[in-house]
């Protein structure tokens, strides 16, 4: 391999590279490219004569891409709330449909300059609570989870945005790190079942962070336990596509003030929000 390419060059043969593997090769090329150089699209588009150093280090990421592991972990950046956040493997890479919660936190409590206690169970990379703390000024957030790994990258996006101060993260199981008194409840927890079949790069992940147990809602009816137990205002949780009847179910015989479902950008349920 010759020590250098220009960046024409180098996207050509990256592509080359993805293409037979990756969707979308060109634009994927591009990605890692702009990683490595830590430059902008303009940049590239403006740049293309200009020479590439250290493609060894380049070419590792391309072939770690081959090998279908995700993007997002290569680059350690993904976005949400079009805002960027750091990621790394020991957390699960945040879905576009988990902004619905967001939506659904904010819809069902308006009064964005109220001072509450938001508890989120599962906190992984810190997105969910990141998202509230900027819509919530006064509020004050509990993020819980059992992985050291995830709990580390929360820590490292809160203060990219400076919230360290207002979002307190404990190792925990479910509520059992929390006593105080809570005020609105979030969860994005694990909900698959175990013997669920995955898309392989899906094995790249936090396999804790995406098996719900044996049947995939056991975690989630514990969280319901919990909310109605300690009487959380709010429980806004997200779900399965197939969970929607079950989690009505569950609640059939208990007293509440309230239960609706949200459906995600593809019309399947992916979540509810239960006030106590």
């Amino acid at each position: 391999m010759r020590s250098e390419y220009l960046v024409r060059e180098t996207l050509r043969d990256i592509s080359e590279i993805l293409n037979p593997h990756i969707p979308r090769a060109s634009r994927e090329a591009q990605l890692l490219l702009m990683h490595h150089l830590q430059k902008d699209e303009l940049w590239l588009i403006s740049n293309q004569q200009t020479e590439v150093s250290n493609l060894d280090a380049l070419y590792e990421m391309v072939h770690r891409r081959v090998k279908n592991e995700p993007l997002e972990y290569i680059t350690n950046s993904v976005s949400f709330y079009s805002e960027e956040f750091f990621i790394d493997r020991g957390a699960l890479i945040p879905r576009p449909e988990t902004e619905l919660l967001v939506d659904e936190v904010i819809k069902h409590y308006p009064d964005l300059d109220a001072d509450i206690r938001f508890v989120e169970v599962g906190v992984g990379s810190g997105i969910i609570s990141i998202i509230l703390a900027q819509h919530f000024k006064n509020a004050k957030f509990i993020a819980v989870d059992i992985s050291q790994d995830a709990l580390n990258i929360a820590r490292e996006n809160l203060k990219r945005f400076s919230l360290e101060d207002r979002v307190e993260l404990r190792l925990g199981s479910l509520l059992n790190e929390v006593s105080e008194d809570i005020d609105y409840l979030i969860s994005n927890p694990p909900y698959i079942a175990e013997d669920a079949k995955l898309e392989s790069n899906l094995s790249y992940e936090p396999q804790n962070a995406l098996f719900g147990g044996e049947v995939g809602d056991e975690i989630i009816k514990k969280l319901l336990d919990e909310a109605l137990k300690r009487e959380i205002n709010f429980f806004t949780c997200e779900i399965g596509y197939d969970q929607k009847d079950k989690i009505r179910n569950y609640l059939k015989n208990t007293s509440f003030k309230g239960l609706e479902f949200y459906k995600d950008y593809s019309k399947f349920d992916r979540g509810f929000t239960l006030k106590i």
